[in-house]
């Protein structure tokens, strides 16, 4: 039967700047690998699944795209008859999926139920466009590798001597010493010399840094790292940064060195950071030197590496361990099929990401992942490539863009930053709820008494490990050092401490003792353990154990009494005025040299974040016709946007864009209800908490209750653990180590989550000497 819709669907090749999401379904870890693969939309290259999920249908009824080409990929059995030839030349040349996969690709109309001739006319460049493009998380990895790269001014005014071709042979090794590798060319002049040695063993003398010294040359490539295509290591010895010379071609034909001729014969500066941090490993063996034992099933999925992710896995092992998490995301019958781009989405990502991980549809055997190569037949599972959702976190962040290793904890933040800001309705709750609780400080004069107490809500809290060497017999200072214990480190974090200020009431300078308590206790209590020294000027973590007890831990101790009667409370600090802005004077000079009059300039750069002269141009093209333009910019006193009420329609209206109702509440109260510049006031304020005062009609009644709770017992025991090993919280190799009830066990034992690899732990003392970051669970 003819299908009618090919004729009358508008179909157009993958632009390079398109998302085609050809590996796996955007709404769940269904892959090409699957027996069934997956569809890929021809009109908007969304993926879908095939199986008993169905979201490939789905997305074509919803959208009403009936076309799609149905992938799926196996993995070629390769029988090796011949010994393999005799190796002429070392070139690193990466395996391509053509070498490792069969592909096998069909057309097919979802709608008609009909298989199409993938050769016609109009289907051949289309289905050649998707094969081509990068996959989604090749597409975003490109563009973060782009996004760090940058040229510099040294690479842009380089000035080369005199041109000559360098003979091959001046070209096998340094000119100060007899290394063959590792050697950079300099880009200015031609000479050729040794890098700084490297890590796993690539030596060097660092001559190639001497002439740069010597010469005051700053550029120089890498010459084992440049491939036809145009990449290679380009280092600026003056910015003492690695860059990107888009003439690199012209540069290198310069000294006779043609650019389509080269072979990459070593790793790349990156390749091998990655390598340094992958070099980090926990041990996946036994005391006696067997393999730790794999686990599979639900709760049991580990995440692949996409390349310095594990930072991100190891978190989200945690996560997704909470019950909150899974209440609230693990509802994958309940799909979202009105998302524009489910890719895109963060809400429907964290649902995959819940599915996946808890199903245990994915943790399976996988011949093709071994434990070591010493024991190739105790497989491990695939993994979960988390490139959506790392991308979806990342966004517009400096650091969670880039492919770079990065601080576990810090990650940690900002995800539950925006898991607050996203929209959770009812009966769906807000799964970082239970991270939160309040801290008072109690602030004492030491002269007349008098105190102050203040509140502040967290989601967690950091704690100083004291650092103490151990001592040798001979009386030597160890580079290991002294177990702590949790107690001594909750001691120090609530401890009093003096703080220098002038009292208010008696106006004594002598200061004040300052001391921070519970207010009240979360249900998951987050804590994250500082264990840094500075050696050489230079911040260094070290590994301390910290020993936590294995069962409940109270936290009675640490709950503050309040205010007492007997205390005298230190006079009220008089209320801000009328807050006054300070338009940037900068930006206020540049937009009143283009003739627009002060009011409107002071307007337009507080609308917009008061820092971008542009961004205020922008807005004040797009604001010309408001009747209010030319009136002076009034703010309202500190604390009154709080006590003018928000249209809840005006809400809704911002919600439906995306924004959560503290951020719509806070940006509508900055803009006196103006919806048009409430939008834009949260795009210039991003990192904007918002307002989680529900409108207040003056009843106490509507105040919304504290976080946390403050009933007693306080008892809380460990659930999970993020353990980081390396020198540097933004290098070496993050781990989860969770406690799960494993084959009907009685007592939970810790499992290790190390990237894809998911075992029964063995070293529990390597755990507690490496934990970063805890996971406590009220109990």
């Amino acid at each position: 039967m003819a299908c009618q819709h090919l004729s009358s669907v508008i179909l157009n090749k993958p632009s390079p700047a398109q998302s085609v999401y050809r590996e796996d379904c955007t709404q769940c870890f269904d892959s090409i690998d699957d027996q069934q693969g997956i569809d890929v939309c021809l009109e908007c290259f969304n993926g879908g699944c095939v199986g008993e999920r169905e979201h490939s249908q789905l997305h074509s009824s919803a959208k009403a795209h009936p076309l799609a080409l149905n992938i799926r990929r196996t993995r070629k059995r390769v029988v090796k008859d011949e010994p393999p030839a005799k190796m002429t030349k070392l070139a690193i040349a990466a395996e391509t999926e053509t070498d490792r996969y069969d592909i096998t690709t069909t057309v097919k109309c979802l709608e008609c139920r009909t298989e199409l001739d993938k050769s016609h006319a109009k289907l051949a460049p289309i289905v050649d466009g998707i094969l081509k493009a990068n996959t989604f998380s090749r597409h975003e990895e490109v563009k973060a590798w782009e996004q760090e790269m940058t040229t510099c001014e040294h690479i842009l005014m380089l000035q080369q001597t005199a041109s000559r071709k360098i003979e091959s042979g001046d070209l096998g090794h340094c000119s100060k010493c007899d290394l063959k590798e590792n050697l950079w060319l300099c880009l200015e002049c031609g000479n050729l010399g040794c890098g700084r040695a490297q890590f796993g063993g690539v030596g060097g003398n660092s001559h190639g840094l001497a002439h740069a010294t010597e010469s005051q040359h700053g550029v120089a490539v890498k010459l084992g790292s440049i491939t036809p295509e145009g990449s290679a290591d380009v280092y600026c010895y003056k910015c003492d940064e690695e860059r990107l010379d888009s003439d690199l071609a012209s540069h290198l034909a310069h000294w006779g060195i043609i650019l389509a001729e080269q072979v990459k014969t070593e790793k790349s500066l990156t390749e091998m950071q990655i390598e340094q941090n992958l070099r980090w490993e926990f041990s996946m063996t036994t005391e006696d030197g067997k393999e730790l034992r794999p686990l599979f099933g639900p709760g049991l999925t580990g995440l692949k590496n996409l390349g310095n992710s594990c930072y991100l896995a190891s978190i989200l092992q945690c996560l997704f361990d909470l019950p909150a998490f899974q209440e609230r995301y693990n509802i994958s019958s309940n799909d979202l099929a009105s998302v524009p781009d489910p890719g895109q989405d963060l809400e429907v990502q964290l649902r995959k990401m819940a599915d996946g991980l808890l199903s245990g549809r994915y943790s399976k055997p996988d011949t093709d992942v071994i434990a070591s190569e010493d024991s190739p037949e105790i497989p491990h599972q695939k993994g979960l490539a988390p490139s959506m959702l790392k991308h979806l976190i990342g966004r517009g962040h400096a650091e969670f863009s880039t492919m770079r290793q990065q601080d576990s904890f810090e990650l940690l933040q900002h995800l539950v930053k925006l898991i607050t800001r996203s929209q959770h309705q009812a009966p769906l709750s807000d799964p970082t709820k239970p991270f939160r609780f309040v801290l008072e400080d109690r602030l004492q004069c030491i002269n007349c008494k008098r105190v102050r107490y203040s509140s502040v809500e967290q989601d967690s809290i950091f704690i100083d490990v004291p650092l103490e060497k151990i001592t040798n017999p001979d009386g030597s200072k160890s580079d290991s050092y002294q177990p702590v214990t949790l107690e001594q480190c909750l001691n120090r974090f609530t401890a009093k401490e003096a703080v220098e200020l002038t009292c208010t009431a008696c106006d004594s300078k002598i200061g004040f003792t300052k001391q921070t308590l519970f207010k009240t206790f979360p249900t998951t209590l987050v804590v994250n353990a500082r264990k840094m020294t500075v050696e050489n000027w230079v911040p260094r973590k070290v590994d301390v154990p910290v020993i936590v007890p294995d069962g409940s831990i109270s936290l009675d101790d640490y709950i503050s009494p309040g205010h007492q009667a007997s205390e005298e409370l230190l006079p009220e600090e008089e209320k801000a005025a009328a807050p006054v802005f300070a338009p940037n004077e900068g930006a206020l000079d540049q937009l009143m040299a283009m003739g627009f009059p002060r009011n409107r300039c002071e307007k337009a750069l507080h609308a917009t974040g008061n820092s971008d002269a542009n961004a205020a141009m922008e807005w004040l093209f797009g604001h010309m016709e408001d009747a209010d333009i030319d009136e002076p910019l009034v703010l309202e006193a500190a604390g009154g946007g709080n006590s003018g009420t928000v249209d809840p329609e005006k809400i809704e209206m911002l919600g439906a864009m995306g924004f959560g109702a503290p951020q719509a509440r806070k940006a509508l109260k900055e803009t006196s209800g103006d919806v048009e510049r409430a939008v834009e006031w949260l795009f210039s304020h991003p990192d904007e908490q918002g307002d989680f005062d529900e409108d207040n009609n003056g009843t106490d009644a509507q105040e919304s209750a504290p976080a946390g709770s403050a009933d007693l017992p306080a008892n809380f025991e460990l659930r999970s653990i993020v353990c980081h090993k390396g020198t540097s919280i933004h290098t070496g190799h993050y781990v989860a180590f969770i406690r799960k009830l494993l084959d009907r066990a009685e007592k939970p034992k810790w499992v290790l989550f190390n990237d894809e690899k998911v075992v029964e732990a063995g070293d529990v003392e390597e755990m507690k000497k490496t934990a970063y970051v805890y996971f406590f669970s009220r109990v």
